[in-house]
């Protein structure tokens, strides 16, 4: 696990009359984007409602390691991940993985489908956003006669993927993969996998990369130390951006709500600020679909004054435990996991060996940029990997009909 950056909390003034700052950017706001340019289908809607559930439950989940850290996540990565991942599944290990993500009986074409435009959807939706999401599957070259072609030939084109095969076990095979991250979050992600030996025989990864500016940027020369408040209760210093302007705010429970508009209006960052005195623990795992779209229905557009810290982070963790913790077992146990939709051979002793997530933030005065990409590692439990002696070993020269031992040594250095 690594996590880097500044300090990711928010601090917000009270709200005041409209004023002019004399300093601030005047270029123009883009023209505003107030609806989407169709309706959404059956489909399409599903995945919106059961992305949204994933999220909170996942962020609850992996809050459980990172109590008094930063985290960063992207569920939609992690749920297009897996998705790409379940049309390989049967049985039991796909309805979990239903559950897990949400999507109830809709037969797999039209869930794959629904995500296929709604992604077409979001790319083309603010001309003054860069969304970019892509997709890959990647597979040993000799685990090639055991896929089945159905697989090959029908999943990747609903998530307009990538399909290579590679050599599993090289260092060619590992750049490729990390290669990819690179190229499709623009330089923040450059590796994602340290090792395609170890029984993996698949890789599927989704990447996403954003770049917005704010709809009203902030004016760097307002940016100062400002007091942050840490976990512990000790105050410290940290660059604070500051804007006063047009907004959306609104309250829950127990948290202040702000929203920020990048762009058209179409995008949003979306803070939730708890109480003082409100663990952000507790409030994390306390989130519910329910209280975020009773929030958001009721944000009003305002005017006020807002400090924001400047902050950066790059962040990576596995996923396992906390989809795990979620509900999707059988998928980890080899023995147990259905693959056979993937490969009928082979299908039985398939199972998932990992889920990770990387994930990168920018947030300065021109706007935000972030990326992710999640990979998901199938391997296979029989496969036979050539032994390669690499490191300090022990040996014995014996006579196997009686058993007796003529040498034994240790080799720790064979220079």
């Amino acid at each position: 696990m690594q996590l880097t950056g500044r300090i990711a909390v928010l601090l917000v003034g009270s709200i005041a009359p409209a004023c002019t700052d004399p300093t601030s950017p005047a270029a123009p706001a883009p023209a505003e984007i107030r609806a989407l340019p169709r309706s959404l289908s059956a489909a399409e809607q599903e995945i919106v409602d059961a992305t949204r559930t994933f999220a909170f439950h996942l962020l609850s989940e992996v809050n459980e390691d990172w109590q008094s850290r930063n985290l960063f996540i992207s569920p939609l990565s992690a749920s297009m991940a897996l998705a790409m991942t379940m049309n390989g599944t049967a049985g039991a290990t796909l309805d979990q993985l239903r559950q897990v993500l949400g999507l109830g009986t809709r037969p797999l074409d039209e869930i794959n489908a629904g995500y296929q435009r709604l992604v077409a959807l979001l790319h083309a939706l603010d001309p003054g956003v860069t969304f970019e999401l892509a997709n890959a599957i990647w597979y040993d070259r000799k685990f090639e006669p055991y896929i089945q072609p159905v697989f090959l030939q029908g999943v990747p084109p609903w998530f307009d993927a990538e399909v290579s095969a590679l050599d599993f076990g090289t260092p060619e095979s590992v750049a490729a993969i990390n290669d990819w991250a690179k190229r499709h979050t623009h330089g923040r992600i450059d590796r994602v996998i340290d090792d395609t030996g170890n029984f993996l025989v698949m890789v599927l990864a989704n990447a996403i990369y954003f770049n917005g500016a704010w709809r009203e940027q902030f004016d760097k020369a307002q940016t100062s130390p400002r007091p942050f408040t840490l976990q512990s209760g000790e105050r410290v210093p940290v660059p604070t951006m500051y804007r006063e302007g047009a907004m959306r705010l609104g309250r829950m429970s127990n948290a202040l709500v702000v929203e920020l508009p990048y762009g058209g209006n179409a995008f949003a960052m979306t803070i939730l600020l708890p109480d003082v005195g409100v663990d952000v623990n507790g409030f994390t795992t306390s989130l519910t679909p329910a209280e975020w779209r009773h929030a958001i229905d009721n944000l009003l557009e305002t005017d006020s004054e807002i400090f924001l810290p400047k902050f950066t982070m790059e962040w990576a963790d596995s996923l396992e435990y906390a989809l795990q913790r979620m509900g999707m077992v059988d998928a980890f146990q080899s023995g147990v996991a259905d693959f056979t939709p993937l490969s009928a051979e082979r299908g039985r002793t398939l199972y998932v060996q990992f889920v990770r997530q990387n994930t990168f933030v920018d947030v300065n005065e021109e706007g935000t940029e972030a990326a992710a990409v999640t990979t998901v590692g199938v391997a296979d439990v029989s496969r036979k990997l050539p032994p390669t002696i690499d490191r300090p070993f022990v040996f014995t020269i014996r006579e196997r009909l009686s058993g007796t031992i003529l040498f034994m040594g240790k080799l720790v250095d064979p220079r």
